[in-house]
């Protein structure tokens, strides 16, 4: 009886790809072979690649950087990551931190990490979206990497407009005190992996990262989905 509903349920509600909005056959999820085939992934992780640690270099100390794909205007990461954050598919960030999580839980560098921790939202904005786009992209990349993940030690207390169409200066004057510590206990003496949705100056997590470091003898290490490179 239930297989015959869930055909039936997807015959008038057919599931599509996320990327090109083509409809998935039975054996498809979230993403259609093509597409998943056309993802741009940065391999950072894997070839030791820089690129993304460099653009912190003399604003924040950080000991690793990595992205699991590349941003491309018009792309089908932007696609994923507006069907993520608006169209509200958490799906989406499960997917890609089962993915992720599963690549850096074989990388030396980072199986050191003792915790996982968001770039939070603020209250407002989470209440109104009903959820943090980037909760369940973090939560699986601490299940991956068997380390605890915290959501109530890193506090937005600015709500900020979107940053979607902010230019570069724009958005790193925009977040020099946005964010507060509580529980710094919980993250003392911790290797810290913060996690976002998408890197482009990196002014957020630089703001993330300065709070962060009033916690007593911590290291921090960045991934994120996306990064525009």
């Amino acid at each position: 009886m239930s297989m015959l509903l869930n055909h039936l349920i997807n015959v008038f509600f057919p599931k599509v790809c996320f990327g090109c909005l083509n409809i998935l056959s039975d054996n498809e999820h979230l993403i259609c072979t093509s597409c998943r085939h056309d993802l741009p992934l940065t391999n950072y992780h894997f070839n030791n690649i820089d690129s993304l640690k460099k653009i912190f270099y003399g604003r924040v100390h950080i000991e690793n950087a990595t992205a699991l794909l590349l941003f491309e205007k018009k792309g089908i990461v932007q696609q994923l990551l507006h069907q993520l954050k608006y169209k509200g598919q958490e799906n989406i960030g499960t997917f890609l931190g089962k993915w992720l999580g599963h690549e850096l839980a074989a990388i030396d560098d980072y199986k050191t990490i003792d915790v996982v921790i968001p770039v939070p939202l603020h209250k407002r904005k989470q209440r109104k979206r009903g959820f943090n786009q980037v909760a369940k992209f973090g939560i699986e990349i601490a299940e991956a990497l068997g380390v605890v993940y915290r959501d109530n030690v890193l506090i937005k207390i600015t709500n900020t407009e979107t940053q979607v169409f902010k230019n570069r200066m724009a958005r790193w004057q925009q977040n020099t005190t946005t964010f507060t510590l509580k529980n710094s206990a919980l993250i003392a003496n911790k290797h810290i992996l913060l996690v976002d949705d998408i890197i482009t100056t990196g002014a957020t997590l630089e703001s993330c990262i300065n709070v962060l470091n009033l916690a007593e003898n911590i290291k921090v290490s960045v991934a994120s989905m996306a990064f525009t490179a």
